[in-house]
């Protein structure tokens, strides 16, 4: 592993934008240089402390990923190095950690795909009966997996802000019937395609979400990052039956660890109310959060 990355300073290339955890550079005016640094959010607030390797772990996920499913929708990826549109002395900053793509025109929708009712969903379906205006059956359990997967799309918000849970109508009023139908059969598909395959190596994908573009041509294109752990729920097998008995959240592979750290934690006697600054993380809570990206990607990979 790289020695960990807070946030990426690179020189040689117009910095677009930074996100949660990536800094967008621009190259060109059709290409943009992803690169995933360390950092990590939780309750959308950014971390002090970087995760060594997660930026790493992140973008070969992605492109394990990528490599799998693009029989089902085109992908952003350029097929270029990275490393080919730094200076010299930047190539450590990208090495490994970071995705040359298409420039595409990003859709507002985070398309949310479940398999099983965790988090949000489970909380709306306690009260509603429903998640994102699908009706649900009566009598599911927490973690308990769905009849079919569903899609549960969300409004991508501004920067700092929460998304918001919509209806597939909503979806429809934004983007149209045709694109809002296609982003959502086309979602279920590489959820279906993604989970067996994730089965196969002993880990459960409960829910994730992906994002679409369109390119110059109007083709819907799949971007950003795919099925890491930071978009998806991984739970795995052998966890999971014991904690849907006793109605618990299984063990997962994401950031739930710092998340559940996060809740307990006491300023001066009070919990953190979730806004920045962020407290300072433990270095045990630093390491087995990388010991957890690591383990799903070796098992993945395996």
């Amino acid at each position: 592993m790289t020695s960990a990355l807070h946030t990426s300073a690179l020189t040689s290339l117009p910095l677009l934008a930074r996100g949660k955890v990536r800094d967008n550079y621009a190259v060109g005016n059709d290409r943009i240089l992803m690169v995933a640094s360390d950092r990590l959010s939780a309750f959308d607030v950014i971390m002090g402390e970087p995760i060594p390797g997660k930026g790493e772990l992140l973008t070969q996920m992605a492109l394990f990923w990528f490599g799998k499913l693009g029989h089902l929708c085109p992908n952003h990826l350029t097929g270029e190095a990275p490393e080919s549109v730094v200076a010299p002395q930047e190539v450590p900053q990208v090495t490994r950690r970071a995705m040359l793509v298409k420039r595409l025109k990003p859709i507002p929708v985070e398309a949310v795909v479940r398999g099983y009712l965790a988090g949000s969903g489970w909380t709306e379906y306690q009260a509603t009966q429903s998640v994102c205006g699908v009706a649900l059956p009566a009598g599911l359990k927490n973690a308990g997996k769905l009849p079919e997967p569903i899609f549960t799309p969300a409004a991508k918000a501004a920067a700092g802000e929460h998304d918001e849970n919509i209806t597939y109508e909503r979806v429809v009023e934004m983007v149209g019937a045709d694109l809002a139908a296609k982003i959502r059969d086309i979602s279920i598909a590489i959820y279906k395609e993604a989970a067996a395959i994730a089965l196969a190596k002993g880990m459960i994908i409960a829910d994730t979400k992906f994002e679409f573009g369109l390119d110059d041509a109007g083709t819907l294109v799949l971007m950003d990052e795919v099925l890491t752990p930071d978009s998806s729920r991984y739970w795995p097998v052998e966890g999971y039956d014991a904690a849907y008995r006793a109605g618990a959240n299984p063990p997962s592979y994401d950031k739930q660890f710092v998340r559940d750290w996060l809740e307990a934690v006491r300023i001066n006697g009070k919990p953190w109310d979730k806004t920045p600054p962020a407290p300072r993380l433990p270095q045990d809570v630093i390491e087995k959060t990388a010991a957890k990206y690591r383990e799903a990607m070796q098992r993945l990979t395996a």
